[in-house]
């Protein structure tokens, strides 16, 4: 068998730094010249990577900045050790299965690679770079002039020495790795891209590689996962907060984001190959949609509510769903006590008033909102924490849901919707979106409101009958009301907003922001991306919408296999005599059930015939089938 060997770089490669570029940072600790410094060292370190100045002139230049002692070596090593590429760090069985075909070639030095890079099993021996030359003092005044790597063109002289017999591939991120190929001493070049892209380079290599999972996976080699994350595409829409772009990004998974919402035939034809679809309230995700989506593991809806995903049609391609239940929340209340006050002032109208010239001091038609009762229709997370705001404020609390839910304070459960209704001087709606909902309020449920009454839909757009409302505001049955949701909403800011609340007195109307404040933004773009990473990685489904929850332990030195299936009988028999046919031995098992859909999560030991991945895809019922590492 031809054997094979792998020659990394170091720089940018098997660590995201440039060591020389840390050391100048370590050695010039307290120097004001230290960020000039360091930037000139940058900036011929990439002008020598690029090819566009000699290798030895870049060298030289950089070590006559340094400024730098062996002293400092030892801090370099430690801060090193904790900045190795991502993709290296989790590929441990690649090292321990190649440990004697791997080198090292680098432009960098013996004295901090041998340490950083020996800790993955990689042999001195195999370490091929320059050393320094020190004074007596111990600072770093040169480098040895009598190896290859000092040379231009050393690489190419360094591995034409080694006279490899077998297959060469080359990983790293710089002009000078890519020399080795045009040499003709290798058979690939892979730009390495995890840390830094380089036009220069990815316009030249045989492959591009975003990370060591990508190579290892092309080529068949020992990997830690079973899927490259570059390979894992992310679509995101509807400008979503970018830290969740910041977050998928630094998993390593390739990221695309449209910034307004997509209709059903956009989508049908975006949706090819995306692997995550992220999205808000407006991109509808319809059976058609998902029937077009051949790769799509998880949707993320950015908000509460998931109304415009269908569920069901998710459960039968196997499609995890997750939402963010309590990030906007806070949001959402504060924005409902703030129109609150403002409807009980007559606030709008006087703020119309003034900007057209008009002085109306009066007290008329403004009350305060302590004493006031407060209805609430359903006492969901927003709910119940508007609930103890409200009362805070001095506000008497009544409120309905349809689930039994344990009252906050002095809150006062109603047995109905419409004892909420005769009662309360404010009412507030904190429903979903489910179909039954759909025209919850109205003309009769405006009639058995007190005349004057104040009223709220941060809900759903669908769930008031807009005509209604209208004729309630018109006929003073309601004196006030403030809408954030709407049947027909714009799919962008560019659309005109179409309604006939329009132009109505004391009427509050704002575009679908009840969640849109920063903090509330900045935390579902950290809870959403975070539970769906959490699937992919272990196959916890913890809090989805739709999936079976099972929340799983960390494995080591063991597959996990997760099969969904139709929800019938004796799935897990036929997963468990496929094992028992290979012989494979089960480290453990977790099964849990809905109505629709089996989800059962198996970890085995890690050595196992490949044969059962496709007896296992193979079983009657099987919706999706994945090898999770």
């Amino acid at each position: 068998m031809t054997p094979k060997y792998f020659i990394l770089d170091f720089d940018s490669t098997f660590t995201k730094v440039e060591a020389l570029e840390e050391l100048a940072e370590i050695a010039l600790d307290g120097s004001p010249l230290r960020e000039q410094i360091v930037a000139q060292i940058a900036e011929l370190t990439s002008l020598g990577m690029e090819g566009k100045i000699s290798f030895r002139e870049s060298l030289r230049k950089r070590i006559a900045l340094l400024n730098a002692n062996r002293s400092h070596l030892e801090r370099l090593v430690a801060s090193l050790k904790l900045k190795v590429s991502d993709s290296i760090k989790r590929n441990r069985i690649f090292f321990d299965t190649y440990a004697d075909n791997i080198l090292i070639i680098s432009s960098g030095f013996k004295e901090f690679i041998v340490p950083v890079v020996s800790e993955y099993g990689i042999k001195p021996e195999n370490v091929y770079a320059n050393e320094f030359i020190f004074d007596e003092k111990g600072n770093i005044i040169g480098f040895r002039d009598d190896i290859p790597l000092a040379h231009d063109d050393g690489k190419v002289t360094q591995l034409a020495a080694l006279n490899l017999k077998g297959e060469v591939y080359v990983i790293g991120d710089g002009y000078t790795d890519y020399q080795m190929r045009k040499a003709g001493l290798a058979n690939s070049f892979y730009a390495f891209t995890e840390n830094v892209v380089r036009e220069s380079v990815t316009s030249v290599a045989d492959h591009i590689t975003p990370s060591l999972d990508e190579f290892l996976y092309v080529n068949k080699l020992p990997m830690a996962i079973s899927y490259p994350k570059s390979r894992i595409n992310v679509l995101i829409l509807e400008n979503i907060h970018s830290e969740a772009t910041r977050i998928f990004k630094e998993e390593g998974y390739n990221v695309e984001i449209i910034s307004s919402a997509l209709d059903e035939d956009e989508l049908c034809e975006k949706i090819r190959d995306v692997s995550i679809l992220c999205i808000r309230s407006k991109t509808n995700v319809t059976r058609r949609v998902l029937q077009h989506a051949n790769r799509l593991m998880a949707i993320g809806a950015f908000c509460i509510g998931t109304n415009q995903i269908d569920l069901e049609a998710c459960l039968d391609r196997g499609v995890a769903v997750f939402n963010a239940p309590y990030s906007n929340t806070r949001s959402v209340v504060e924005l409902a006590i703030g129109e609150i006050i403002l409807l009980m002032r007559n606030l709008p109208d006087k703020i119309a008033a003034m900007h057209a010239g008009k002085w109306d001091k009066s007290a008329a038609n403004s009350y305060e909102v302590r004493g006031k009762k407060l209805g609430i229709i359903g006492y969901g997370n927003i709910g119940s924490q508007l609930s103890v705001v409200a009362e805070a404020l001095g506000m008497d609390v009544y409120f309905y849901d349809i689930v039994d839910k344990l009252a906050i304070g002095k809150a006062q459960k109603c047995r109905t919707m419409r004892e909420v209704l005769n009662i309360a001087d404010v009412i507030s709606l904190h429903v979903d979106g489910r179909k039954e909902n759909r025209h919850l309020i109205g003309a009769a449920e405006f009639a058995q409101m007190k005349d004057g009454v104040i009223f709220l839909n941060l809900a759903r757009g669908e769930v008031v009958d807009i005509d209604a409302l209208v004729e309630a505001l018109k006929s003073g049955k309601v004196r006030g009301a403030a809408l954030d949701v709407f049947p027909q909403e714009p799919k962008n800011n560019k659309e005109e907003f179409i309604s006939p609340l329009r132009g109505m007195k004391n009427v509050i109307l704002t575009p679908h922001i009840g969640g849109s404040t920063i903090e509330a933004q900045y935390n579902i773009a950290q809870f959403v991306p975070n539970k769906i990473i959490e699937y992919i990685n272990t196959g916890n489904t913890f809090m989805s919408v739709n999936f079976p929850n099972i929340q799983l332990p960390v494995l080591a030195n063991a597959h996990r296999l997760i099969h969904i299936h139709k929800n019938v009988y004796g799935i897990l028999a036929q997963i468990n005599n496929v094992l028992a046919k290979h012989q494979i031995n089960i480290v453990g098992q977790y099964l849990k059930t809905n109505e629709k859909i089996g989800y059962v999560i198996t970890d085995i030991d890690k050595a196992y015939n490949k044969d059962v991945i496709r007896d296992l895809k193979a079983i009657e019922n099987t919706i999706k089938f994945r090898v999770l590492y």
